[in-house]
């Protein structure tokens, strides 16, 4: 069955209708309601079935063009779906192989179904949001990027949280609104958003919900309201709320490392603006938002899984594209092959055939090409062909120091010393091992026993230990760090 259908059974099951009630009505057998009400999971998996693209997609926006001509004509003089196939057959001649059947069921599609979520209420209940994106930008790991925030503003109480992300994708979208229903301990009865971007996309006055978002949708049990096109005045308050939040919390500009952990504390730091009255009913924003927080639904037993999983082919590098002009590697052992990739709104990584995760890259956004490399993926293959050290991505992705070094070496002694980062970066991590064996290069005694003994320190506590008061490890550098030691 259609995650269309299933989101419609979980709708009625959440109205409070049976199996029986939701079978006649939907037409659909008893026994698959009955599976589906009983469903509470629906985070998709990784080995899910690729949807196969339709032959009628090249002419689809050719359909489309023409049934937008169709409005400003006379009723009886729009097209059908047979002539439709008519003209299309004529325009494309041999090139185009639909059937009747298949541009009849697309046109039905797009006529069928009418928005009839209806306007927005101007007195809001408690538990229902709306939602939107804003931009701005911030400083991250010292340079200044253009990001989006995620929005989530609830007008009875005219309380918000705001949530960072590179895009406003689905999966964007999906993350951030679990992230604060995590927080807030409850699922809003209603989101209403002004158009379907990041979400689904609208063709004519159909919004078609993608499959993560309605997956989610199914998941979680709230209801969904799009605002009419040119119609921002019906979401108000999260628009003012958008700008607000900027002026307030993104200016001067903020800097951070990590945009997750930043979320994390973005969170608290919209909480602690709710000290104040309320803009309109002069009751504080914090005891109104408890009135949203008890209409709140219950969360799943189940976190739902914000990713969704694509199929791609790898090129000669093991490196796989996403969205035109993101360049990701896997391995190379993954060279020329076909791999599912998990796509979050954080991250992309590509999966073994198990499930795991090869490795994570953070994702890129954006029309600019990126071009994303794990080095550490390269280490195994590095080993079995050290004459390509000098011309590796590695090479140039190590510190300057431990660069130095590993070139002064012959080939035994390039392998080893590459032999002793890939079983540190299994043990310690990728980072830890390089940074280790050139704290250990810098004191002039690489070999595997004292950069074992840096990467466990600097993974315990740090290299530089001065900054911590009473902490004293010379004891361990006598012990453990003898003089000298070349690679062995």
């Amino acid at each position: 069955m259609k995650m269309g259908q299933i989101e419609l059974v979980k709708e009625m099951q959440a109205k409070g209708l049976g199996p029986v009630e939701i079978s006649n009505r939907l037409r659909i057998d008893r026994k698959t309601v009955r599976k589906y009400m009983q469903q509470e999971d629906f985070s998709p998996n990784h080995r899910e079935v690729r949807i196969v693209p339709s032959k009628l997609d090249p002419y689809k926006e050719t359909i489309l063009s023409w049934l937008e001509e169709d409005k400003r004509n006379r009723y009886k003089q729009r097209h059908t779906a047979k002539r439709i196939h008519q003209r299309l057959k004529e325009q494309f001649q041999d090139e185009y192989t639909c059937s009747y059947e298949t541009v009849q069921r697309y046109v039905k599609a797009v006529r069928g179904h009418q928005n009839n979520e209806g306007t927005l209420e101007l007195v809001w209940p408690p538990g229902e949001c709306q939602v939107d994106f804003g931009e701005a930008d911030f400083y991250i790991a010292g340079q200044v990027r253009a990001y989006k925030y995620l929005c989530v503003s609830f007008p009875h109480s005219n309380a918000a949280y705001a949530q960072l992300f590179g895009g406003e994708t689905a999966e964007c979208v999906v993350h951030g609104l679990q992230d604060v229903f995590q927080h807030i301990g409850g699922i809003p009865t209603r989101l209403v958003f002004d158009n379907a971007t990041g979400v689904g996309r609208r063709i004519g006055e159909q919004i078609r919900m993608t499959e993560l978002f309605l997956r989610f949708k199914a998941h979680c049990g709230f209801e969904v309201t799009f605002c009419n096109p040119y119609a921002g005045y019906e979401k108000g308050n999260v628009e003012n709320k958008v700008g607000y939040i900027r002026r307030n919390f993104f200016v001067p500009l903020p800097s951070f490392l990590d945009v997750q952990d930043y979320n994390r504390s973005l969170l608290s730091m919209c909480e602690r603006d709710w000290d104040r009255e309320h803009y309109k009913l002069g009751e504080n924003i914090r005891e109104l938002f408890e009135q949203d927080r008890q209409s709140l639904m219950h969360l799943p037993r189940t976190p739902f899984n914000p990713y969704r999983y694509e199929r791609v082919k790898t090129d000669g590098y093991g490196k796989f594209v996403l969205d035109g002009c993101h360049h990701y590697s896997s391995a190379p052992e993954y060279a020329v092959q076909e791999l599912v990739i998990r796509i979050g709104a954080h991250t992309v990584a590509p999966l073994a055939a198990d499930g795991s995760p090869i490795t994570q890259h953070e994702r890129g956004f954006g029309k600019g090409r990126t071009d994303t490399v794990d080095h550490s993926t390269t280490l195994s293959r590095m080993l079995r062909n050290p004459g390509a050290w000098r011309n590796s991505g590695l090479r140039n992705h190590v510190p300057d120091e431990l660069r130095t070094e590993m070139d002064s070496f012959d080939r035994a002694g390039l392998k080893t010393a590459l032999k002793m980062m890939l079983g540190l970066s299994g043990q310690y991590g990728f980072d830890a091992a390089v940074q280790a064996m050139t704290e250990a290069t810098k004191l002039g005694r690489l070999c595997h026993s004292n950069a074992a003994v840096l990467a466990a320190r600097l993974t315990t506590f740090a290299i530089d230990p001065d900054g911590v008061p009473g902490l004293n490890l010379d004891i361990y550098d006598e012990a453990f760090l003898p003089e000298g030691g070349e690679v062995q």
